[in-house]
């Protein structure tokens, strides 16, 4: 009886979710969030391939969309396909007030990071509403040097290609520097830069490469002045170190682990961002149909930091240029930049590279992203954008 009620709920919740009426008592939808938070992890794991709802395609939407007069902006191309797919006031952010009722039954339909499947509203509720909505209007400013209005962004990914390739001034003459994961500086200044405007990261990538960095003596995240964090909350531990971030308390279940340690006494909950998961499912909808998603483990498959770093750069700026990103050639280079000695690119089950692959090259053949790569020309190994 219980499973009846359960599918009766979500029928009536996705149909009023989509049309946006609210003929339920706020009891009721209640009970059926609850329902829902009790069954969606057993959900997940038996269904066979990714369901598919009728609101898949609805997205929580900004009213101040960012303007560009910069033609080379992803918001000004006439590519058919990235025309199509792009929605130019896509929410990129989470923030207090995006947990309410009618959104928690809409979102608990899709499993994390892309919704909210398996969580529980008044526990999820309570930790969105301690990010504050920045004051800001935009993310990032159209830079005072002018370049015809154009924001000129660097993305660097950790691939081992970035070893010896003295990109470094390069990659700082952008206005912006994203870095995600690892983001490896020091001693590494020639090839990748010293500039971090963005830093990207899950809970689990900051604290693990703060682990993996202690070689190097590194136990602090990376810092500039201006410098904006980007969490992707990836799983429920992402909000639970999220929480404890922005109450400057420890991490439920390990008293020593205190996430605000990392940031040197300079944490400013302004520059703090966390992905929204509509924007995270939008990339994944429409720019990365994996195979994954037809298959038993459709609930594993998520796009790389890469992908959700590019596109959330893609969104923000106008000129953007990949570094240290995986290219055809990866074979030839070793997994990250600072550890050369290690082995070459691992693949990992719930990442699909081979469409990432293809991604990149797309974007490239539009013009809507220069991809660095290697080649070799007269025996000589030289480093360059593909043109």
């Amino acid at each position: 009886m219980r499973h009846r009620r359960l599918q009766l709920c979500i029928c009536s919740v996705s149909m009023l979710t989509l049309l946006g009426y609210f003929i339920l008592s706020e009891t009721e939808m209640m009970y059926c969030t609850r329902l829902q938070s009790l069954n969606h992890h057993n959900l997940q794991d038996n269904l066979k391939k990714m369901p598919s709802w009728m609101f898949e395609e609805v997205y929580l939407q900004n009213s101040q969309s960012r303007e560009t007069e910069c033609q080379k902006s992803l918001r000004k191309s006439e590519n058919p396909e990235f025309k199509e797919a792009f929605i130019p006031n896509i929410q990129l952010f989470l923030h207090k007030g995006h947990v309410n009722i009618s959104e928690w039954n809409r979102l608990a339909h899709f499993n994390n990071p892309f919704g909210f499947m398996g969580y529980k509203y008044t526990e999820l509720e309570e930790i969105v509403n301690l990010i504050p909505k920045t004051r800001e209007s935009h993310f990032l400013p159209v830079s005072s040097a002018g370049r015809k209005g154009c924001i000129h962004c660097a993305v660097v990914a950790n691939g081992g290609i970035l070893s010896g390739s003295m990109m470094g001034l390069e990659i700082d003459s952008h206005d912006y520097v994203f870095r995600m994961e690892g983001a490896m500086i020091e001693g590494f200044e020639q090839d990748v830069g010293r500039r971090t405007s963005v830093y990207v990261h899950t809970a689990q990538s900051l604290m693990k490469s703060l682990y993996m960095f202690q070689e190097w003596d590194i136990r602090d995240v990376p810092f500039n002045e201006g410098i904006r964090y980007v969490l992707i909350p990836v799983g429920l531990w992402d909000f639970h170190v999220l929480k404890a971030l922005l109450l400057n308390t420890s991490v439920p279940g390990s008293s020593e682990m205190m996430p605000r340690s990392y940031f040197l006494g300079k944490f400013d909950d302004q520059r703090y961002h966390v992905l929204h998961p509509d924007f995270l499912r939008y990339i994944r909808n429409r720019y990365l149909k994996s195979w994954h998603l037809n298959a038993m483990s459709w609930h594993m498959f998520r796009p790389t930091s890469e992908v959700f770093s590019l596109f959330l750069a893609l969104h923000t700026c106008d000129v953007v240029n990949a570094y240290g990103f995986l290219t055809e050639d990866h074979r030839k280079y070793s997994e990250n930049y600072f550890k050369t000695y290690e082995s070459r690119h691992r693949f990992y089950q719930h990442y699909d590279h081979k469409v990432e692959l293809d991604l990149w090259r797309r974007l490239h053949n539009a013009k809507l992203i220069k991809l660095c790569r290697r080649s070799r020309c007269n025996g000589k190994l030289q480093h360059k954008m593909i043109r």
